[in-house]
């Protein structure tokens, strides 16, 4: 699994966007929490095999708000997931539902365990090389 996700860069900001990151079957999904957070501003970037994710948190008070306790960031955070070889990176999809950011990450095909074809051979008259059918490849 570290081979094909790579480093997950934590940064003081990951305290302010936790996640969680599992393999299910073929797929990689990261919950990243993101509460309070406008679904507009959020924004995902693929950069070479580094995907930046962003979202502002904004305060949501009047003027005549005097603060006894504030605990709760506000402001920009960005956190970045540095993603190895073999997977699906034209593929991921993201989806943001009740304060929580869902990124799925395909593997790729290639990357994906199958059986390889042995080819042989058989004699059926002495001397004489008959050429078998291979066995087709299957998925393991």
């Amino acid at each position: 699994m570290d081979r094909l996700l790579g480093d997950v860069t934590r940064t003081p900001a990951s305290v302010a966007m936790p996640m969680d990151l599992y393999r299910s079957g073929d797929t990689f999904v990261a919950h990243i929490d993101l509460p309070g957070v406008e679904p507009g501003s959020i924004d995902i970037d693929m950069d070479g095999a580094t995907v930046t994710i962003r979202a502002e948190r904004t305060p949501s008070v009047d003027e005549d708000t005097q603060w006894l306790t504030r605990e709760r960031a506000v402001g920009t955070f960005a956190r970045q997931l540095t993603l190895g070889r073999g997977l699906a990176t034209d593929q991921i999809s993201a989806d943001y539902r009740d304060g929580v950011l869902t990124l799925t990450i395909p593997v790729a095909e290639a990357a994906k365990p199958r059986k390889i074809a042995v080819q042989h051979s058989t004699r059926d008259v002495p001397g004489e090389i008959t050429e078998g059918a291979t066995t087709e490849e299957q998925p393991a």
